[in-house]
Formats: C-alpha cells, sequence, structure tokens
C-alpha cells in the first residue's frame, strides 16, 4: 500500500512538473514570438513609411521586408552559438539569455528615430536591432522545445511538445491584437508615436518570461550527459560530419512551417492591392493564430495516439492542396472569405508545427540535439522564410498582379517538406508508432 501511494505522488509529481516546463516554454516562446511579429506587422505596415520614405511605394515596401529577412540571416548563426552552449552549459540557462536579448533588442526598436529625423542612420539602426532579434530567435526555439521533449513521458510526448510551438501563434495573437489597438488611431497619431507603444511593452514582458523559466529545472536528459562527462567538444562539427543526411531531412521537413507569405506578405497585399481595410487583415491575423494553436495542440494529441508519421503527411498534404485556393479566397475582398481562408491554412500548418519538435528531435542525439535541430530549423527558416515576402512581392510584380505564382511557390516548398517527411519516416521507424524515442536517439 505504501509503496502505491509513493508510485502514485511519484506520477503526480512528474506530470505537474512537465505541466510547469510546458507552460514555461509556451510564455517564453510566445513572448519571444511577440517580437519577432510585432516587427514583422511594422515591416509591412510603417517601416516603408517612416524609415525608407526616400523610395517609392514598392522600392520602400521591398526595403522594410529587407530588413525583416535580415533576422534569418542571424537566425542560423544564433542557432550554432546557443546551440553550442546549450549543448555544453545548458538549456535552461541559454532560454534565459535568448529572453533578454531579444527583449533588450525590441524595446530599442520602439526608441530609434526615423528617416527624418536620422537620416540613413536611422534604418541601419533598425537592421542592426533587428539582427540581435533574429540571433536571438535562433536560440530560442531549439531549447524551448527540448525542455518540454526531454522532459515529457513518451505517452504525451508530442502534446507537450506542441506547448513551445503554441508560443508562435500566441505570440502572433498577442502581436496583432495589442498592434490592430494602436492602429485605430488617427494615421498622424499612429505614426508619430502609436506604432512605438507594442515594442515598448516588452520591457514589462521581459520581467514575466524570466522570472518563469528560472522557476523550471534543467533537462533531465541533458543533466545526465553533463553527469557522465558526455557533452560533445564542438557539436555543430559533429552534426555536419556524422548527421548530414538528417541534417538535410531535417531542413527539408522544416520548410512548409514557415508561413510569412500569410503573416507577413498577405496584409501587404490585402491593404495596398486590394484595398481591403486594415483592420479586416489584422482580424485574419488574430484568427489565424487562434486556428494555428487550435491545430497545434489536436493533432499533437492524435499524434501521441496513432505515431507522428499519418498526422504530419495528412497535414502537409491538405496545406498543399490549400494554396491556390487561399489566394482564391482573399481576392473576393469579402471579410468572412479572407477570414476562412487564412484561419484554415493556419489551422492545417500550426498542425504540423506541432509535432515538428519531437520530429526534429529524433533525428539527434542528446549531446548534440540542441546544435542539431537549431540549425537546420534556423537554415530552413532562411530558405523558407526569411526570403518569403520578398520573394511572394517580386512575383506579383512579374505577374502583373496575379497571385497564382505566390501559390505555386508555396505549394513547392509544401512538397520539399512532404518529401523531406516521408524519406525520413523510412530512415526513423519510431514516427510510425506511439514511442517517438528510439534508444538511439537519447544516447
Amino acid at each position: 500500500m505504501l509503496r502505491d501511494t509513493q508510485d502514485a505522488t511519484s506520477i503526480e509529481t512528474a506530470a505537474g512538473s512537465i505541466r510547469k516546463v510546458a507552460f514555461a516554454s509556451f510564455i517564453g516562446t510566445a513572448v519571444e514570438w511577440y517580437d519577432f511579429y510585432i516587427y514583422g506587422t511594422a515591416a509591412a505596415l510603417v517601416f516603408p513609411k517612416l524609415f525608407f520614405p526616400q523610395f517609392s511605394p514598392l522600392t520602400g515596401t521591398l526595403a522594410s521586408f529587407a530588413t525583416f529577412g535580415v533576422a534569418f540571416i542571424a537566425r542560423p548563426v544564433g542557432g550554432i552559438v546557443f546551440g553550442h552552449f546549450g549543448d555544453r552549459v545548458g538549456r535552461k540557462a541559454m532560454l534565459v539569455t535568448t529572453l533578454l536579448l531579444m527583449g533588450a533588442a525590441t524595446f530599442l526598436v520602439g526608441l530609434l528615430p526615423t528617416y527624418a529625423r536620422a537620416g540613413v542612420v536611422a534604418p541601419v539602426l533598425l537592421t542592426v536591432l533587428r539582427f540581435l532579434q533574429g540571433f536571438a530567435v535562433g536560440g530560442e526555439w531549439g531549447g524551448a522545445t527540448l525542455m518540454t521533449v526531454e522532459h515529457s513521458p513518451a505517452s504525451r510526448r508530442h502534446f507537450y511538445a506542441s506547448w513551445p510551438q503554441v508560443g508562435s501563434p500566441a505570440g502572433l495573437i498577442l502581436a496583432t491584437t495589442v498592434f490592430g489597438a494602436f492602429s485605430s488611431l488617427s494615421d498622424p497619431q499612429f505614426f508619430a508615436w502609436g506604432w512605438r507603444v507594442p515594442f515598448l511593452l516588452r520591457l514589462g514582458l521581459i520581467v514575466v518570461g524570466v522570472f518563469i523559466r528560472l522557476r523550471i529545472l534543467e533537462s533531465p536528459a541533458f543533466a545526465q550527459i553533463k553527469e557522465h562527462g558526455q557533452e560533445s567538444r564542438v557539436p555543430m562539427l559533429e552534426v555536419l560530419r556524422d548527421f548530414r543526411a538528417n541534417v538535410f531531412l531535417a531542413i527539408g521537413t522544416v520548410l512548409v512551417v514557415y508561413n510569412y507569405v500569410i503573416t507577413t506578405f498577405t496584409p501587404v497585399y490585402l491593404i495596398q492591392r486590394l484595398g481591403v481595410p486594415r483592420s479586416v487583415a489584422l482580424i485574419g491575423l488574430v484568427l489565424g493564430g487562434i486556428t494555428a494553436a487550435a491545430g497545434a495542440l489536436t493533432l499533437a494529441r492524435v499524434a501521441d495516439r496513432v505515431g507522428v508519421r499519418v498526422v504530419a503527411l495528412s497535414v502537409i498534404s491538405v496545406t498543399l492542396f490549400l494554396d491556390f485556393p487561399f489566394f482564391w479566397l482573399i481576392n473576393t475582398r469579402r471579410a468572412a472569405l479572407i477570414w476562412l481562408a487564412m484561419g484554415s491554412w493556419m489551422f492545417f500548418n500550426g498542425a504540423f508545427w506541432g509535432v515538428l519538435g519531437v520530429i526534429l528531435a529524433e533525428m539527434f542525439p542528446v549531446r548534440l540535439r540542441y546544435s542539431g535541430i537549431s540549425f537546420t530549423y534556423q537554415v530552413a527558416g532562411v530558405l523558407g522564410g526569411g526570403l518569403a515576402p520578398i520573394i511572394a512581392t517580386g512575383l506579383i510584380e512579374w505577374a502583373h498582379g496575379a497571385t497564382w505564382p505566390v501559390a505555386a511557390y508555396l505549394a513547392a516548398i509544401a512538397l520539399a517538406s512532404l518529401l523531406a517527411v516521408y524519406f525520413g519516416s523510412q530512415r526513423y521507424p519510431a514516427w510510425k508508432d506511439g514511442d517517438p524515442l528510439t534508444p538511439s536517439a537519447i544516447q
């Protein structure tokens, strides 16, 4: 009887611990993605006018999107640096560091002088701060994901590992809601000071995020590696030397989750090309964030029961076939159909994002895992994310306003991820059953 009571207490304690870790990962990731998304929204709606007024509207938008893309160049660098120390020092310390760095960079964007006051110095400073944002995010995702994956019981690993992924749509919802509230100001007020407030509010979020993350324990899987002195001296070199096939498969797998054509390009297209009210585009982003979170949590539970392979292949296939209908719907200029398009696409995108963390963790051993998943995730971000708004804008111009090239571009990305998951599932049999981490992956 006593042993049964002790076992029940142990299970309850473990469950409470993983819930605390999942919540801390969710909050921290949501705060960091809030930073990332408010920049993306400002890059679409504010920065062309305030930081690149010397250009035509199209060129100013492209220049603004270029500063948005700078973060994606920084993200692999951040993934390598934070991955290195995450595999040598620990996951927890890196998560606190990325949170502080990201928060400081975002807050300072809110204090920047505009081109009218500082000339060319203004966009230069904007680009530097955007680089720091990307550098911090480069280490955030991998650490937050691993804290939940490596704390989770096998039977619910996908579900708990989906919580850091839900942080992204939660950050999108928060960023869009805050930005939307201030965009309701008159244009003179909004462009004079209203756009700055969402960036300045980040100061308070730093305190909340750091407080929560300092209260969680280090990953038990990494703690075991540390205890036995099995840390890699140079993790990234080992990843590139011994796991090259894993790296290519992981990059291909990740490509489809980058949704910046929807979250960054689409609002500009709706407002500037179609003349849709700004509020309609912003409400669409909020609805998209809600459905993405719902998709991540729902399909992660399914993956725990049937295995991740069937879930991943199914949701990517649906995304592939949604790309053309998405543009057909938004081109109607009707609010309800725009919201339906953005919500539906983001639901399935979020569903794949929810299971992505465990998929990538399966590909690399614990001692190299922070470096492996951070690097591959961020490199995929350069290829599929950072360039996406610029490519989409260029394709629209090339096609004289037609959207089919952008839909084809999104479909090509989805197809690449579909093939990567298919071939990866042949290489990693555990994707097909209920226990996603094989013994080889935890040694």
